[in-house]
């Protein structure tokens, strides 16, 4: 009951508070008229004293008299016969304020304020997460840290954690869910890609022996042949890198959705691209490596700049061309012009957003090139 009377209390000083300057509009307008007339009386006072103590002659006291009197005449024919009436939307407003407004508070407190409804804590709100990845996330650690030796639990938290850039925690996770549920080719190339994420792209011995072990169980593993031979390019075996990447690109269906960065790595170990276009934007034709052949360093190298300049402006033109987006950003990043590098990553992630399978081929490619990707998604 004493909540009640409080309630109605707070409720009543609101209503006062809201309706007084709808009350006291009316008799503000009065006073303000009836000071304007007491200062004109005490003008028409004070020039008679004026004009008895010889300050002003009587030609001036009858002007200022004159015109002091009309002010008055017309604050005077201002001021209203009889007490007016509150005007109708004034009646309208205290009729909202007083009825409406308690109202609806009431109906609002009743629906989500009382205090006998039950809270939504942490429990609660587990029990129905919805589409909060936050909520999803706790609900599965809570669980395995019941029960640590959920190995099903583990395997879906573990990419959960990967796309959430937790990349430690999601290493934590796929090695538990190989270690309680054995090891799979999803498995362990999430693994592996963990173990390279903490390297910053580098395909470290103990990656590598992981991508093996993946091929044993899945030979024809795109992803594990990928990275494996991703590791010979970084450790300076170009000619035996190139072989793998144009093993994999024999093998590769001629629209799978990771050729044309397969075909980029096999175009930085001297090898020639796999179904390439030579007419594609920014491929250079046979005379531009003829004549790059006979060229100095310095020359070759503002060649090949002008080559990627060109490339830039075509795909300003037409960013409708992934290989294109692919080549130009590897091209900043091989002239070790970083900035240049995270634009037109930016502008290829706008024409290929990071949803499609695209998109993220060129955040992978970031990465593997040390590019900074914040931002690049906005």
């Amino acid at each position: 009951m004493l909540f009640w009377i409080l309630v109605a209390v707070l409720t009543a000083a609101l209503a006062v508070i809201l309706l007084y300057p709808l009350l006291r509009g009316a008799k503000a307008a009065e006073n303000i008229r009836a000071g304007e007339a007491a200062v004109y009386r005490d003008q028409l006072r004070e020039l008679d004293r004026d004009l008895n103590g010889g300050l002003i002659t009587p030609e001036e006291a009858d002007y200022a008299r004159a015109e002091i009197g009309r002010r008055l005449i017309a604050v005077s024919a201002d001021e209203p016969a009889e007490t007016p009436k509150p005007a109708r939307h004034h009646r309208f407003t205290e009729a909202f304020v007083l009825l409406v407004l308690p109202v609806l508070g009431l109906c609002l407190y009743l629906t989500t304020g009382r205090p006998d409804l039950p809270s939504q804590p942490l429990e609660a709100r587990l029990e129905n997460p919805g589409n909060d990845v936050a909520v999803l996330i706790t609900k599965a650690e809570r669980h395995l840290a019941q029960k640590p030796d959920d190995g099903k639990g583990w395997d879906v938290l573990a990419p959960i954690y990967f796309r959430t850039m937790r990349v430690n925690d999601a290493q934590v996770a796929y090695r538990n869910a190989i270690r309680l549920l054995g090891p799979s080719p999803v498995r362990l190339d999430g693994l592996a890609e963990t173990l390279m994420a903490v390297s910053d792209g580098v395909v470290t011995e103990e990656a590598r022996q992981v991508l093996e072990q993946s091929l044993t169980l899945e030979p024809d593993n795109p992803r594990a042949r990928f990275y494996i031979a991703l590791s010979m390019e970084q450790a300076g075996r170009p000619n035996e890198a190139r072989q793998a990447f144009e093993a994999l690109a024999k093998q590769s269906p001629a629209d799978a959705p990771w050729l044309p960065l397969v075909n980029e790595h096999i175009a930085m170990n001297g090898g020639a691209k796999s179904g390439a276009d030579p007419a594609a934007p920014g491929n250079p034709t046979q005379q531009d490596v003829a004549a790059a052949e006979t060229m100095s360093a310095g020359d070759r190298q503002q060649m090949i700049r002008g080559m990627v300049d060109s490339l830039d402006a075509k795909l300003s033109e037409d960013p409708n061309n992934f290989e294109g987006w692919v080549r130009l950003v590897r091209s900043y990043a091989v002239l070790n012009d970083k900035d240049r590098a995270a634009g037109a990553l930016k502008r290829g992630l706008a024409a290929f957003p990071p949803p499609g399978e695209q998109g993220r081929q060129l955040l992978a490619l970031a990465r593997e090139l040390g590019i900074a990707t914040e931002g690049a998604t906005q």
